[in-house]
């Protein structure tokens, strides 16, 4: 195609030809395709260079508020009776988690939460906490007197939160066919929870409040605490004085929503319990102990640092926060000689 030929050409393809490349002819139909393939590779490049740091900052949410909390419950005039206000906040942090918040622990690899690391551990952190508490109120509290059979909303809520943080639809490496997500089974426990709740505020379930059962609830909390600081102690041991730990980030944000979970339980489990805290004297005991979960789980470093615990310019985080697991379980166990008097 000659110069004189494109005159004749539409006006709208004529500036098409002088913006890509200038008129068509000998050779030039490939130079004109190599600029627009040029500036497409540019664009490409830059959306996959954006993708993920936009889209991690606009996932990345750590719900650390430490005066989140369920609706009150109505309460009853007689207070060995009525729903709970645990179970209810438990409830109201994993529907939060799953439901009001991307749930990034089995977010697959062209999503941006697969490159976050510190919320889907806090989130896995939380989320072992309401297990715990499930676990206990289908083993101890949700019976009377622990003889009678499981409640079945509990044996459901403490089966789904029992279910693995990191599944996808699909998950090849574990079957070939689309599954359960993880989000879906959480959703289910948060149902099964409210619905026990409801059954308590009609009188159609048991939630016994004895001293006995408060006491295994807090030596199983307590265990899960001593775990945490053990994992905490490893830590330090293999890694401190290390200015990059990338693995020193994982278990502070898996400790900090452990704390914040029971944190909040607990603080609530006290209204439930309130008669017996304040017959055994120990309210002033068990406020301590929900206040320092609280801190522990409010530490918010910018970047988590390992460094020697003796060191003058390297802070350890995980010493600090290990410190809170260690007064918290410390004060458990200071409830747990004046309960059981």
């Amino acid at each position: 195609m000659s110069d004189d030929l494109l005159i004749d050409e539409p006006p709208a393809r004529r500036r098409f030809f002088s913006r890509f490349g200038g008129a068509l002819g000998p050779g030039r139909d490939r130079h004109w395709l190599w600029r627009l393939m040029k500036w497409l590779g540019i664009v490409l490049l830059a959306i996959i260079l954006l993708y993920y740091p936009v889209g991690m900052m606009l996932t990345h949410q750590i719900n650390d508020d430490p005066s989140f909390s369920a609706p009150q419950v109505e309460q009853t005039d007689n207070l060995d009776s009525g729903p709970s206000q645990a179970v209810a906040t438990a409830a109201a942090i994993m529907d939060r988690e799953v439901s009001q918040t991307a749930w990034t622990a089995n977010d697959p690899f062209f999503m941006p939460g697969w490159a976050l690391d510190n919320m889907p551990n806090f989130q896995v952190g939380v989320r072992d906490a309401v297990k715990r508490f499930a676990l206990e109120l289908q083993d101890e509290i949700g019976r009377n007197r622990g003889t009678s059979g499981a409640d079945s909303d509990l044996q459901g809520a403490a089966s789904y939160f029992n279910y693995r943080p990191d599944v996808w639809i699909w998950n090849p490496s574990n079957a070939l066919l689309p599954t359960s997500t993880t989000e879906e089974q959480y959703r289910q426990g948060v149902k099964a929870l409210q619905n026990y709740n409801s059954r308590l505020a009609q009188g159609k379930a048991t939630f016994d409040r004895r001293a006995d059962n408060l006491l295994s609830t807090l030596d199983r909390i307590g265990k899960d605490l001593g775990a945490a600081s053990d994992r905490t102690q490893r830590q330090i041991d293999q890694e401190s004085g290390s200015w990059i730990d990338f693995h020193a980030d994982d278990v502070f944000y898996l400790n900090k929503g452990l704390l914040y979970g029971n944190a909040l339980i607990l603080r609530d489990l006290g209204k439930d319990f309130s008669k017996i805290l304040d017959e055994k004297g120990a309210r002033q005991i068990w406020d301590r102990m929900v206040t320092s979960m609280i801190e522990g789980a409010e530490l918010n470093p910018w970047i988590v640092i390992n460094g020697r615990p003796d060191a003058m310019m390297q802070p350890n985080h995980l010493a600090a926060q290990g410190f809170f697991l260690i007064r918290a379980r410390a004060q458990l166990e200071e409830l747990n000689d004046v309960l059981i008097k």
